[in-house]
């Protein structure tokens, strides 16, 4: 699903622009919306809408940084 919003210019409309995509899960009631044309920074464009009183689940952990040339299977010693 498409998401749309409305370029103005002063007080003309000039076109409709794709600002990203969306997708509804009917079995939880939640929707996940990437945005992907954003006004400011600091954010990833994505929202996830959930029904009132339905906590999101907890964020996965980052993975520890490898320094380079660090391998997971390098042997100790």
């Amino acid at each position: 699903m498409n998401r749309w919003a409305l370029r103005r210019e002063g007080k003309k409309f000039l076109r409709w622009l794709e600002i990203g995509t969306a997708r509804y899960d009917e079995h939880s009631g939640v929707a996940h919306v990437f945005l992907d044309r954003l006004p400011v920074g600091g954010f990833n464009g994505y929202l996830y809408l959930s029904p009132q009183g339905v906590e999101p689940p907890p964020p996965e952990p980052e993975p520890e940084p490898q320094r380079t040339g660090q391998q997971d299977d390098a042997p100790e010693g």
